[in-house]
């Protein structure tokens, strides 16, 4: 009996070479053959009449073959093969390229169901290259049929061979519990299964669709509200808010936003409770999270915890290191910094201090998550740009001991309806004002004919001792996008303009000590201006970077553009942004308008998202995103929250799932979400 988690080359039809192809589509067993959903489908099933062809469209005639009009070699290797047909309300045209063995299966008086794209020629519907079947003996015709997305070697035939071969063996058990298939009125998954490879109708291919779309995001948030619920009722760590605390925020060089303030109030709530904390803390760029983090695990050190922060980077873990150094030690807290090159004599040392306690925040990057890194009595945990790990990475940081509070903190401003999936399992703090003094950076966007002028501009900006930035989509020249200016080739440009000044370049195939060198320079003032690719990581920090101009800004979506701009902007001095867009489309225009009329990230994350869907909002695909086959959070955000509260309605009775009837659903989340890294 086959199951699905067996292997293709169970199936007729599989060899080791077709089966490379299928690998290249994702599709090892018959669980991903049957979960690779067609991309459209073709419609043959709606007969229409000649007379009412929609012409430039695809129609279905059934017809009678009247005679044969031509049968002739037009030119080497090009032969026209054509016949004329009719229905009770007229005539249409049937034309066939190199068709020869249609003449011996074609028969005059013959009925036929033919599909094709209509044109109207010499006063007569006609269809080019259709389609076409006996009307007594349909194989593919007059019925919906599937078209999914291929590499090269597989064609659709061989795709719905497979299909064909267990798509009615029923395999599938039912996840959903069946009081929400009734609630909805839901068809069952084989059902559904079946439907969205073959739907009878359009009203049997919409069944199947709420069905799976309902389904991945039910299964989403109960594979995260699980944990939350379970987190919920246990006792972890109980903080005492000592008064020291706010002596220490006091005494701080700046006062708190009011934004701040309530956040760190939020966190003091969760601390002092004696529950689990789980908690995002979002905010713009430049809103000031790393003195939260900082306040946050100095508490810690006064109740006797240590602490941890993972960085996504080198550069950004060195760079909080500095800034903790300079605020904690005066007070007698020990901080460490464990990263990839830290030499192995430094390192044991900080793995022996920490195991004994005598490190009290210890900074670092993805070597935190390693085994041999023990720490005496962890506390808290803070994990910085949380969509550069995945679910698994922060869950081994929080398993260093599972009683510690942990908060993520993300400079990229999500819509709710996307963090509603993305951060489930989390409680979410919002900072919603910028540090006072804190200046709006003045964006522009120029075309070709304003690139000498803003390359002008630039130079004065590096004349007054500043630096900038000059952002690329592409590392090489690539004669596929005409328009695009590489890298590499816009470096050798700026090094000839701004011959008097430092150009450094800097790019993802670079070995990274060679990038650690060349942003470690451009913070210290030794490259004045910086040519790079969106390698530049969020949340580093160069004050004196005043300009930052972004080349092909078209190509960016617009996150990731106010992501780029808030690269400058973290000095004193007003800072400027200077998108150069090289499309002609209105609707590029249009983005452009949204990124030079605000600079507030959340109006412009939902902008993105309402221009493209919820597929790439960050940039890069999230790190332990969903793999949504059919649901889009933006579109489908109504069905998301119906998702939502069912699932929170079923943990509240059954936070374990250990009813009989969650048997099934129990199983299934526990792999759902396996590939999450």
């Amino acid at each position: 009996m086959l199951k699905l988690s067996d292997s293709i080359n169970n199936l007729k039809g599989i060899g080791p070479k077709r089966e490379k192809l299928f690998h290249k589509l994702g599709i090892y067993s018959v669980k991903d053959l049957l979960l690779y959903y067609p991309r459209r489908y073709e419609d043959s099933s709606k007969i229409v009449k000649i007379s009412q062809a929609k012409i430039g469209e695809k129609n279905a005639f059934k017809v009678r073959i009247l005679s044969k009009l031509q049968n002739r070699r037009i030119r080497k290797g090009l032969t026209l093969t054509s016949f004329l047909a009719e229905d009770e309300s007229g005539e249409v045209e049937l034309s066939f390229f190199n068709a020869f063995y249609l003449n011996s299966l074609i028969k005059i008086g013959g009925e036929y169901l033919v599909y094709g794209k209509a044109d109207f020629f010499r006063g007569r519907v006609s269809l080019s290259s259709p389609e076409i079947e006996d009307i007594h003996k349909l194989k593919k015709l007059g019925k919906i049929s599937p078209i999914y997305n291929l590499t090269e070697g597989l064609n659709n035939f061989v795709f719905e061979n497979l299909i064909n071969q267990v798509i009615d063996l029923n395999l599938f058990e039912e996840n959903l519990p069946e009081e929400i298939l009734e609630k909805y009125s839901f068809i069952g998954k084989n059902d559904a299964i079946r439907a969205i490879h073959y739907p009878k109708s359009r009203k049997n291919y919409i069944m199947a669709r709420q069905r799976l779309i309902y389904e991945e995001l039910f299964l989403f948030e109960l594979s995260i509200l699980k944990n939350k619920f379970q987190n919920q009722r246990r006792d972890a760590i109980k903080f005492e808010i000592k008064d020291e605390i706010y002596d220490f925020i006091n005494k701080l060089p700046f006062k708190l936003t009011e934004g701040q303030e309530k956040v760190t109030d939020e966190i003091f709530d969760d601390m002092k409770k004696g529950k689990a904390i789980n908690r995002l803390i979002q905010g713009d760029v430049g809103s000031g999270k790393t003195i939260i983090a900082i306040i946050i695990m100095y508490l810690a050190y006064l109740n006797g915890y240590q602490s941890s922060i993972m960085a996504p980077t080198e550069i950004l873990a060195k760079q909080h290191f500095e800034s903790f150094v300079d605020l904690l030690e005066p007070l007698g807290v020990k901080v460490a910094l464990l990263i990839g090159s830290t030499i192995k004599s430094a390192k044991r040392d900080i793995l022996d201090n920490l195991e004994m306690g005598s490190i009290d925040i210890l900074i670092g990057t993805h070597a935190l998550i390693e085994e041999n890194v023990v720490f005496r009595r962890l506390g808290v945990n803070v994990i910085d740009e949380q969509h550069r790990f995945g679910v698994v990475q922060r869950n081994m940081l929080q398993n260093k001991n599972v009683d510690a509070a942990t908060l993520v903190m993300s400079a990229t401003p999500i819509p709710r309806s996307l963090s509603l999936v993305l951060y489930a399992d989390l409680d979410i703090s919002v900072i919603k004002t910028m540090p006072k003094g804190r200046k709006p950076i003045k964006t522009i966007a120029i075309n070709e004919n304003m690139l000498e002028k803003s390359l002008a501009f630039i130079k004065s900006e590096l004349e007054k001792e500043r630096q900038a930035y000059v952002i690329c989509s592409l590392i090489e020249e690539n004669e596929d996008y005409e328009n695009l200016q590489a890298v590499e080739k816009v470096y050798e440009d700026l090094s000839k303009f701004f011959i008097d000044y430092k150009v450094g370049l800097l790019h993802g195939k670079m070995k990274a000590e060679e990038k650690n060198k060349i942003m470690n320079d451009f913070a210290a003032n030794k490259i004045n201006l910086l040519v790079s690719t969106t390698v530049v990581e969020v949340g580093v920090n160069v004050p004196n970077a005043s300009v930052i101009m972004i080349y092909n800004a078209e190509r960016f979506g617009l996150s990731t553009l106010h992501q780029l701009r808030g690269r400058v902007g973290r000095g004193t001095h007003q800072s400027y942004c200077i998108l150069y867009n090289l499309s002609k489309s209105e609707i590029s225009w249009e983005r452009m308008k949204i990124m030079t009329d605000s600079n507030d990230g959340f109006y412009i994350a939902n902008k993105d998202l309402e221009l493209r869907g919820f597929g790439d909002i960050l940039g890069t695909r999230q790190s332990g995103m969903p793999n949504l086959r059919l649901a889009d959070s933006f579109r489908d955000e109504t069905i998301l929250k119906y998702a939502a509260d069912d699932v929170k309605k079923i943990l509240e009775v059954d936070p374990n799932l250990e009813s009989k009837k969650y048997f099934y659903l129990n199983r299934e989340i526990s792999d759902f979400y396996s590939d999450l890294n």
